[in-house]
């Protein structure tokens, strides 16, 4: 709306007034107001707060202090947005009256402005020439030609976005020396000419954006003298022209160039661009940025580099931004090192985004140059330990862990150590009671046991996971990193991959052995003592070279057990090697998912053979029904198979297609699904069974129990 919109100026003068309070903002909640690092104050009361409860969605201090003014508003980009989208191209006045003499039937007139959107247009009407406003969106215009506009030399702003644009004229805008605002966006507009904006000397706002635009000649912006906002977005521009991309653009100081196919950045096409204030280049092709590439953006207030490819900055990259720059963005690029001298000069930075870039040498000195940084973005919330005077440090957690704690949950924390109790006590419990009493059959009682071992180590990975939890209660975030490439958690790591895989195995074979027995079962299948001895001694051996060799080669495979705080490597991301990522998917998709469906496969044969077969012999059917009997119990366990394993692939298959996934659903499953076998196989295997049920004593002792 013109009456009531905000012309730039205005909005300058907001921003202006926005950064002086966010630095004074900034000073008050330094570490210099009397709290300790890593705290900061409710507001004028002498509290303090940590980190971690600054800007969490709950109110902490007694005052609310701790969640106000948690937006990231250094930039002014968000502010310039929401003006942007509250324009409307019918304005409202005391007086509703149209002021125009003529113009089409199918449009809206109110005083001097003229909305024309969606009537089928093909091209551009006549309307009397003392029109100030003209929107012609959404229509169906594919040709301006010249002086098309020639008459209304007192429109103030225009808009043709979403129309068929192919072909603009070189005089098409020739006339228009008032047009302060030109909208162009989403339409088919493959090039243009040199000079077409000539005329355009009032010209602030020039919005190209979503276009198939590719190149520019570099005399195109020739007259906007007076330009202020320029947005190519999604234009698909693979590169600036030259010598320089403000030669005729003087006063332009927001240059919007989001999602195209730039990949040359250097000194010489932003030289003329000193007044310059906001710079966005995300999601481009960018590899390389010269060190003084910045070095005539004296007024450059934010910079937006994420997304785009590069690999290396030189150490003074943002050097010549140090008195001006108050947000920078490089997340989400294949940055192999971030050196401390790249923020040293930033004393005004107020807020920085590292998002998706590991950080191996991270250390507080890094950051703490910058003084009045209030935000700071980090791909880990264990960095957020690196940056203890930042107010506001995302994320807080990775849906497993917290600042405050490595179980972020409370039923989690909980529920951690009654699974581990549950495991633990049911497996050693059948240990003890197979050794004690004299089974039907030895070798299979020795799997049992065997299985139980495997088994019993899932609960002490878990109680392992609980202590360190207790450890490092309140305080999470300053060890988060040493703890993941701590000796403990890679043992647990591997005790817990080393119980997943024997336990798995073991199923398998105990599934085939069954499945010889009960599909032939006239055939002298049965293993003797030597070959169960050897069959378990290569399970365990196998199961403990899948869990070992990740350990072997770190510059392979990466920390392959620390990559959160449980130490299970089961969610995949963009950061993991090739070769973590490979392995886990072979171990995860490939090896268990095989075990798996021959278990399902086997125990389907085994009933459609027992189905099959009508068999009068008794002795043969008094041994059948033994054997049928145990196939019953080992189809719950194969229930519980697919309880466990099935959400473990889906989260896996998801993982690997880069799929989102809560950190809290990657808690749930290594805490409450991975376990499952382990917990439910004691009863299933034994504490069920018609045997241990004939054994009144015991099973009246653990009933009562």
């Amino acid at each position: 709306m013109r009456a009531f919109m905000m012309d730039l100026p205005v909005i300058i003068l907001l921003h202006l007034t926005l950064m002086e309070i966010q630095a004074s903002l900034a000073s008050r909640v330094s570490p210099a107001s009397g709290c300790p690092l890593g705290q900061f104050p409710c507001g004028n009361m002498s509290e303090c707060l940590p980190q971690a409860l600054q800007c969490n969605g709950h109110q902490d201090c007694p005052n609310g202090a701790d969640e106000r003014r948690c937006g990231d508003n250094a930039g002014w980009a968000d502010l310039f947005g929401q003006t942007l989208e509250n324009t409307s191209p019918v304005e409202h006045y005391f007086l509703d009256e149209c002021l125009l003499q003529e113009y089409p039937e199918s449009c809206a007139c109110t005083n001097t402005d003229v909305e024309c959107v969606e009537v089928s247009l093909q091209d551009v009407p006549s309307i009397s020439p003392n029109v100030t406003w003209l929107s012609l969106r959404s229509n169906e215009i594919q040709v301006l030609s010249d002086f098309v506009f020639s008459e209304y030399s007192a429109l103030e702003r225009l808009f043709l976005q979403n129309n068929s644009l192919q072909f603009i004229s070189q005089h098409a805008f020739s006339g228009l020396y008032n047009l302060k605002r030109l909208f162009l966006s989403e339409n088919l507009i493959s090039s243009l000419s040199p000079g077409v904006f000539r005329d355009l000397h009032q010209l602030e706002w020039l919005m190209l954006d979503h276009n198939p635009l590719s190149i520019l000649s570099q005399d195109t912006f020739i007259g906007l003298q007076s330009l202020m906002y320029l947005s190519m977005v999604d234009t698909l521009l693979q590169q600036l022209p030259h010598p320089s991309f403000c030669q005729h653009m003087p006063a332009l100081d927001w240059l919007d160039l989001e999602g195209n196919q730039i990949q040359t950045l250097n000194f010489s096409i932003l030289k003329t661009c000193s007044k310059l204030e906001v710079l966005l280049l995300m999601d481009n092709r960018i590899r390389k940025v010269p060190e003084n590439t910045f070095q005539s953006l004296w007024k450059l207030a934010e910079l937006n580099l994420s997304s785009n490819r590069i690999r290396e900055l030189p150490r003074n990259t943002f050097k010549s931004l140090s008195k001006s720059l108050l947000k920078l963005n490089i997340s989400h690029n294949p940055l192999v090192h971030i050196h401390p001298s790249h923020f040293r000069h930033l004393t005004q930075l107020q807020s920085l985004a590292l998002e998706g870039i590991e950080i191996p040498d991270i250390q507080t000195t890094m950051f703490l140059p910058m003084k009045n940084l209030s935000h700071i973005y980090f791909k880990t919330f264990q960095y957020c330990s690196y940056a203890p005077h930042v107010r506001s440090c995302k994320p807080n957690t990775d849906g497993i862990s917290s600042f405050e704690d490595l179980l972020a949950n409370m039923v989690l924390r909980v529920s951690v150590w009654v699974i581990a109790f549950i495991t633990c006590f049911g497996n050693l419990l059948v240990i003890g009671m197979r050794s004690l009493i004299r089974a039907e059959n030895n070798l299979h009682a020795a799997c049992i046991k065997v299985l139980c071992c495997a088994d019993c180590l899932m609960g002490v990975y878990l109680f392992f996971v609980g202590v360190f939890d207790v450890k490092f209660r309140g305080q999470y975030n300053r060890n988060a990193l040493l703890w993941m490439e701590s000796v403990e958690c890679r043992t647990i790591g591997f005790l817990a991959m080393l119980s997943t895989e024997v336990s798995v195995l073991l199923l398998t074979y105990l599934t085939l052995e069954k499945f010889l027995v009960i599909v032939f079962p006239f055939s002298n299948l049965r293993p003797s003592k030597l070959q169960t001895g050897v069959v378990l001694a290569s399970i365990w051996l196998l199961g403990l070279t899948i869990a070992a060799v990740p350990l072997m080669n770190e510059d392979v495979f990466g920390n392959y057990y620390g990559r959160n705080g449980v130490c299970f490597p089961l969610h995949s991301d963009r950061q993991e090697k090739a070769a973590a990522k490979g392995y886990s998917t072979g171990i995860f998709l490939g090896l268990n998912m095989v075990a798996f469906l021959v278990i399902v496969l086997s125990y389907s044969s085994m009933f459609y053979s027992i189905y099959k077969t009508g068999i009068n012999a008794t002795d043969l059917r008094s041994r059948l029904h033994r054997d049928v009997a145990v196939a019953n119990r080992f189809f719950f366990i194969v229930f519980s198979d697919a309880l466990c394993w099935i959400p473990i692939f889906l989260v896996k298959v998801l993982s690997l297609l880069e799929v989102e996934i809560p950190g809290t659903i990657s808690s749930w499953v290594v805490i409450f699904i991975l376990p499952i076998n382990s917990a439910l196989n004691p009863i299933l295997y034994t504490l069920t069974t018609s045997f241990f049920r004939e054994q009144d004593n015991l099973w009246r002792t653990f009933s009562v129990m």
